[in-house]
């Protein structure tokens, strides 16, 4: 009986974990096709989420056609408001970028777009990736 117990009570605490960090993953991109990555979302104590993206083959910027300055990152929450949660800087063999923000709101859909100028307080270029299927 204390076995079924054990199990059932591991069961449901990992149940609670996984349903805490949600992963989101992009969605193949036609624009940049070797690009992958993947999005944690995690609630810390505060009751803010801290939002994790990682991403892989993403080209640099300057290479695209047409070329753009630099990769930022956006995630639209309920009420459809746009933030922008920073810039994505890809670097090294594998073209790798690691960007970290914490924030107020869920995102229910985070996506990156290539842009001219990393000042920019709404979206204007092109979505390089999306969560949005």
């Amino acid at each position: 009986m204390k076995t079924i117990n054990s199990v059932a009570i591991t069961l449901f605490a990992f149940a609670v974990l996984v349903g805490c960090t949600p992963k989101m993953n992009f969605v193949n991109s036609t624009i940049a096709p070797a690009a992958t990555g993947t999005i944690n979302v995690k609630k810390d104590k505060n009751n803010n989420y801290k939002v994790t993206v990682s991403v892989l083959n993403l080209a640099e910027s300057k290479k695209l056609s047409p070329a753009k300055e630099t990769y930022l990152v956006w995630m639209e929450a309920a009420g459809n408001s746009v933030k922008k949660l920073g810039q994505l800087a890809p670097r090294g063999k594998a073209l790798k970028g690691e960007l970290t923000a914490t924030v107020v709101d869920k995102p229910n859909e985070v996506f990156v777009t290539a842009e001219d100028n990393p000042e920019i307080e709404y979206p204007a270029g092109d979505v390089i990736l999306t969560t949005r299927k």
